[in-house]
């Protein structure tokens, strides 16, 4: 399935950016380029967020942080944005990759 694929594409990039901010230095409040967490397994964007975004985006293993406009709306919604990223909430059928995925659980 299509959708499975790209939920699993989504929490690979989810687990390295938990490596990114654990070896990212205490910005002080300053910005941390991420990867975008969208499921094409060829993007190479980033996102640039603070600790604090970043883990308001964690705090919910169903959100993914993604570079605007790499939602995909068969597998997501978009539940914040602003003009560095957005926020995606996963769809209930893809709600069970993203928990079983979970860098956090």
């Amino acid at each position: 399935m299509r959708e499975q694929a790209v939920a699993k594409n989504e929490a690979l990039f989810r687990e390295v950016n938990e490596r990114v901010k654990e070896i990212s230095e205490d910005a002080s409040g300053g910005r941390i380029d991420f990867l975008c967490e969208c499921g094409d397994e060829e993007c190479t964007a980033s996102i640039s967020l603070t600790r604090a975004e970043y883990e308001r985006l964690r705090s919910d293993p169903l959100l993914f942080g993604l570079k605007p406009g790499h939602a995909i709306p068969d597998v997501e919604d978009v539940v914040a944005e602003d003009d560095r990223f957005q926020i995606a909430r996963k769809h209930e059928d893809e709600a069970r990759v993203a928990r079983a995925t979970d860098p956090r659980a």
